[in-house]
């Protein structure tokens, strides 16, 4: 009996977002092939400047009642590497949006392109999740077409900093999380991949009105400040005035073949075991909108 209640109170305590597994090899690791940006060599503050910390080689930002905060690349790409690595809000954290993302939504509003990886806040004991998103030619304004894909992670995302990244090419999109390719997203046809020079952007932001469990939970400023920690920034890539011999960094060993049997295999296990949402699974969708599903 004693020992049921002790097994009962360490889950009580310990939410799934403790017990950490140990991701298998992917066996290449593009990080390691970009060099780490300065800040503020690649990028400018966007918004909320008062609302945004530099010390040494951390960037950080936060949210309160009054506002957050986001960064904007100096340069627009048109292919790269794109990333950083982040470590994320503890606690009560739902309606809180953390990005790291690609787009164009300045220069094309109303049928813009863009790429995400987004942390969306939650409550105690629950996980984060990472929503994975493309774009391509709608905003929301139009008629646009999200193609999400949410994952948990197999770690804690508030007790350290791990490294999230984007690597888009003209056929390919690829996201990362510790060099573990976690989703695909390939090049079907044009109007349904993006394709015009996209800005890397990074921002903190209430997004209430959706973020957690579809918005039913909002953010809470009982607990404000909300701060998200950016460092070890990696741009790499084809900018939007690049020679069209400029090629970006490839994802796997083998450039112009995919990714290897072992990335695929590091892959296949972050899906099965961490995937939480496919909007190609969902009954809900109109899948003629989304021929690639």
């Amino acid at each position: 009996m004693a020992l049921s209640l002790i097994l009962l109170a360490l889950l009580v305590l310990c939410p799934s977002s403790c017990h950490s597994q140990r991701s298998p090899s992917p066996g290449y690791y593009p990080s390691s092939r970009v060099p780490t940006s300065p800040f503020d060599r690649e990028f400018r503050t966007l918004w909320g400047s008062q609302h945004q910390r530099r010390e040494q080689d951390v960037v950080t930002l936060w949210l309160d009642k009054s506002t957050g905060s986001g960064f904007k690349s100096i340069r627009p790409y048109r292919s790269g590497y794109f990333g950083a690595s982040i470590k994320l809000h503890p606690g009560f954290t739902a309606g809180v949006d953390t990005s790291l993302y690609l787009s164009n939504n300045q220069e094309h509003p109303g049928d813009h392109d863009e790429v995400d990886i987004e942390f969306l806040g939650t409550t105690p004991g629950k996980p984060y999740s990472l929503q994975t998103n493309v774009f391509a030619r709608g905003s929301g304004d139009r008629n646009v077409i999200g193609r999400e894909m949410k994952f948990t992670l197999w770690f804690d995302p508030t007790k350290d900093f791990h490294h999230y990244a984007i690597l888009w090419n003209p056929n390919q999109i690829v996201f990362f999380v510790d060099d573990v390719p976690i989703r695909t997203y390939n090049r079907k046809n044009e109007a349904t991949f993006p394709t015009r020079p996209m800005w890397v952007y990074g921002s903190i932001w209430d997004a209430s009105d959706w973020a957690t469990e579809n918005g039913r939970i909002k953010a809470d400023y009982r607990y404000q400040p909300f701060v998200a920690k950016y460092k070890n920034f990696k741009l790499a890539g084809c900018t939007a005035d690049s020679s069209s011999s400029c090629r970006p960094p490839s994802p796997a060993p083998f450039r112009n073949q995919g990714l290897s049997r072992q990335q695929m295999a590091a892959m296949t296990w972050a899906q099965r075991n961490f995937l939480v949402y496919n909007y190609c699974h969902d009954p809900k969708r109109d899948h003629t909108q989304t021929p690639e599903c």
